[in-house]
């Protein structure tokens, strides 16, 4: 399992630098002889894992895997597998879903803005369940009135996030309860609530002091008479470690338990993970196009950049753990360039790294989150190939072998 070996620990991360086993060495050659530079590596073993990993830290939560951060069709069949619902956002993903025959009662829609022409397309894949965050929105349902269930989206701030999600998205306890009234009033039905704390969230209390403002618009929501909420969406933003380390996912999760405890029996409760189920799950392999001796500096310059897999450097503050496959020897100031005509095409100005020949490669480290999801053809450089490995299950391909 080549990402495993050469990603941190799933536990207890802490920063790996190089590819130290010979076999993952030579797979890498293998793969990059066969298919050429720039690769992104996709290991489905990872996926499940950390699927596992987290259905373990949250007993009873149904998790939604959310596609945004990696709408890979190998992603969604590994993930179908394990037992996943999943969190669409877009026609797009809809569309991606349904190629793949995931049963639509296992889709929600989280988008708070949608296009009729939006809310149509899932409906017509046979996905009922809609997010909310203002009455403009609400009203959009009431020809659909018979044929959706509604959340509605509360808004935490968390300016410590990689994204505060909620600068955008969701609204205060107040507009949630006469968002619910009027829902009342037009015959369409409210579900529940649901939130996001923010991408990459490090602090558990964040989600701990959500649950409890949520529940006490549940509470609220009873004392008016309203019809009882029967779920709460805890949304997304578990945290994975990149550079830096970051707590273990059931000692993150374990005040989110306790919070969750104090719900009432009949609420159902949801998250939407994306970045955690993904991010260790895939690297990247580039090759050096050429180099430059610039200000005292050895420069390289790779066949992917900040247009293409390492656009996360830009959109989602990117700091992958990086080195040369070959990485023994004396190291030097180097800096890392993509291959565009942009000078701000710039992955990294301050990395120590061995003596490099054209040719030689880098392999980045948790590439699988919001990396080539947002990859463009800037310049014509084409994107990374996609190479998948371990899609079927170990036990699987065991079966299969002593069956044949």
């Amino acid at each position: 399992m080549i990402i495993s070996s050469i990603s941190p620990s799933f536990d207890n991360v802490s920063s790996i630098e190089a590819v130290n086993d010979a076999s993952d060495v030579q797979l890498i050659e293998s793969l990059v002889a066969r298919h050429g530079a720039p690769l992104m590596v996709l290991d489905c073993d990872s996926i499940r894992h950390q699927y596992r990993l987290l259905q373990a830290a949250l007993p009873g939560v149904v998790l939604h895997f959310a596609l945004k951060p990696l709408p890979l069709a190998s992603v969604v069949r590994s993930l179908m597998d394990e037992g996943a619902h999943f969190d669409l956002a877009t026609a797009g993903e809809v569309d991606l879903v349904a190629a793949e025959s995931v049963p639509a009662d296992r889709t929600i829609y989280t988008h708070p803005i949608k296009r009729d022409a939006d809310i149509r397309a899932a409906l017509e894949y046979g996905c009922n369940v809609f997010v909310v965050d203002s009455i403009n929105e609400l009203e959009k349902f009431i020809r659909y009135k018979d044929a959706v269930e509604i959340l509605v989206r509360l808004s935490f701030r968390n300016e410590d996030a990689y994204a505060d999600l909620s600068k955008k998205f969701g609204c205060s306890a107040e507009a949630a309860i006469q968002i619910i009234q009027r829902a009342f009033k037009l015959g369409i039905r409210i579900k529940g609530l649901s939130f996001h704390v923010g991408s990459q969230t490090t602090d558990p209390e964040k989600y701990v002091n959500a649950i409890e403002q949520s529940a006490a618009v549940l509470t609220q929501v009873s004392a008016l008479g309203l019809p009882a909420l029967s779920t709460l969406d805890i949304g997304g933003g578990f945290p994975v470690g990149y550079a830096e380390e970051v707590i273990g996912i059931d000692e993150f999760c374990r005040p989110i338990r306790q919070a969750l405890a104090e719900l009432p029996e009949t609420v159902a409760v949801w998250a939407e993970p994306g970045r955690f189920i993904v991010a260790p799950a895939m690297i990247n392999v580039s090759s050096v196009m050429g180099q430059a001796n610039r200000d005292g500096k050895q420069w390289y310059y790779l066949d992917d950049g900040i247009y293409g897999s390492f656009s996360g450097i830009v959109f989602d503050h990117g700091n992958y753990p990086m080195d040369a496959l070959h990485w023994e020897g004396e190291r030097f100031a180097s800096v890392l360039a993509g291959p565009t005509c942009d000078s701000v095409d710039v992955i990294s100005e301050d990395i120590m790294l061995p003596k490099l020949k054209n040719g030689d490669l880098i392999v980045t480290r948790m590439m699988g989150a919001y990396t080539l999801a947002t990859a463009t053809d800037f310049n014509f450089f084409r994107r990374a190939e996609v190479v998948t490995l371990n899609e079927q299950p170990v036990m699987d391909q065991v079966s299969s072998f002593n069956a044949g």
